[in-house]
């Protein structure tokens, strides 16, 4: 079976445990997960991802640095889409 066509037709309860592996770096049955393996599997579940959810469900995704759903009406200087961050000395 191709990647393609495996990615297309796993169950999302596999990539939810494919997920929480990455997640976790381990497997259910606690072994710990492999560079290789967490490495397959964030491809994996990314690329499940890319077939079965829209882009704002999608792993990493982030409304705010996402420009094409911004009104092209308003303008760049608008202060309200900025978003300032600041650190406290320790």
């Amino acid at each position: 079976m191709e990647f393609e066509q495996l990615i297309k037709t796993m169950a999302p309860e596999t990539v939810a445990n494919l997920r929480r592996a990455v997640e976790l770096g381990k497997w259910p049955d606690g072994r710990k997960l492999t560079a290789e393996q967490r490495e397959s599997s964030l491809q994996a579940v990314i690329a499940w991802e890319q077939y079965h959810l829209p882009d704002s469900e999608r792993t990493g995704y982030m409304a705010q640095a996402c420009r094409s759903q911004k009104n092209e009406a308003s303008s760049d200087d608008s202060k309200d889409d900025e978003t300032i961050l600041r650190f406290r000395d320790a």
